[in-house]
């Protein structure tokens, strides 16, 4: 396996990698910056290549306020606003140069299994060598994500045919969400399956409570998440509580309002922590392609917890939502909508908990396992 990401922290190459040693598989995974010491389990060994930190100011964080405003600062903004598109890339295939050596030296295999775009081609260069079996694992639609910088059409424009042209080398293609895997098969790809961001089943649930006691976002703090729009529900929800966990992008400011924050917990202390507020956020905005279609990982979190969720009605995760009857959808940018949605989910409470609990016999990691599982099989 090879990825760009931080593996220590990606709950999906994570629990890949282990449904695929506990089926009998050995693997190597060649991921980014892994913390020294850093096991999986048995029947994985990990390797890591460093990639550097990026273009990023001296004043990130969460903050109050509105920033640091001024012609030189307007100048620096511009600045990152023109350049970041070219220097996301040149970092990208950094790091692949620097992780070529380490992939050759991990090889021959039978299989390279690349874990996103911006590993395709040194995954399908390595597989051709030894004559592997290439597989493709696109957790995003990659040229239609909304990215920091100035616009980009032509670059998205030949990716997306590069990505295809790689692509269609692989035995077999996994994505996120049945929305992900129709576009890839109306660009070309033929075998494309899905294996959501799924979590293992609770071995315990306890009962719901009669009535929630506030709202929890736990996820990244950062852009694209709808946050401003979170932020200005809550004032209209007091004094029902508005909560959010998680690791917070640098240089991202937000004013908090009445938004309180907790510090960003384990797997586990998270699904305490949804029970506790008893309704789960999962927002993101209406700004591309890949929003529409994405199934982020704490809608499933929710299902695991077994707490109702309030979502962005955005396609797909409407289709999930409204087929398991998961809670309730807003229109995303729109405060009012996501406080009438959250005062929807509180009046019908029991009926959307016990949607969840029933959710949770099929929206498990141990189901969608089973189709990695199977896919590798027929290799």
């Amino acid at each position: 396996m090879i990825a760009q990401s931080p593996i220590a922290g990606d709950s999906r190459i994570l629990r890949e990698a282990t449904a695929l040693a506990a089926a009998g598989h050995t693997l190597h995974v060649i991921g980014r910056d892994v913390p020294e010491g850093f096991e999986i389990g048995p029947g994985i060994t990990v390797e890591s290549v460093s990639r550097s930190s990026g273009l990023r100011s001296g004043n990130g964080g969460l903050a109050v306020g509105h920033g640091r405003n001024g012609p030189k600062v307007l100048v620096q903004r511009f600045g990152r606003w023109l350049l970041l598109p070219e220097h996301r890339n040149r970092t990208e295939k950094h790091w692949r140069t620097a992780a070529a050596s380490v992939v050759a030296a991990a090889g021959p295999v039978d299989v390279v299994h690349a874990h996103d775009f911006n590993t395709l081609e040194l995954a399908a260069e390595y597989a051709e060598k030894w004559s592997a079996s290439l597989v493709y694992d696109s957790h995003e639609l990659w040229f239609d994500r909304a990215l920091p910088g100035r616009p980009t059409p032509l670059w998205r424009a030949r990716g997306r045919r590069y990505e295809v042209s790689l692509a269609s080398r692989a035995r077999v293609v996994f994505t996120v969400s049945d929305g992900i895997a129709e576009r890839l098969r109306s660009r070309g790809l033929s075998d494309v399956r899905v294996v959501r961001n799924t979590f293992p089943r609770a071995d315990d649930v306890p009962p719901a409570p009669d009535q929630p006691e506030g709202l929890l976002y736990a996820g990244r703090v950062g852009a694209g998440r709808d946050l401003p729009t979170v932020v200005a529900a809550a004032r209209q929800l007091l004094p029902f509580r508005t909560v959010l966990m998680g690791s917070v992008d640098p240089n991202y400011r937000l004013d908090l309002g009445p938004v309180e924050t907790v510090a960003e917990r384990s797997i586990d202390e998270v699904d305490d922590t949804l029970r506790t507020y008893g309704i789960s956020l999962v927002t993101l905005t209406n700004t591309c392609e890949n929003h529409r279609l994405a199934l982020p990982n704490k809608l499933f979190h929710a299902v695991r917890a077994g707490v109702p969720v309030v979502a962005a009605d955005l396609p797909e995760l409407r289709a999930v939502v409204t087929q398991y009857k998961l809670g309730g959808l807003y229109e995303p940018g729109n405060a009012q909508s996501l406080t009438a949605a959250v005062r929807a989910v509180i009046e019908n409470y029991s009926t959307y908990t016990d949607g969840v609990r029933t959710a949770a016999a099929e929206l498990n990691w141990e189901h969608d396992a089973a189709t990695l599982v199977t896919a590798y099989s027929e290799l």
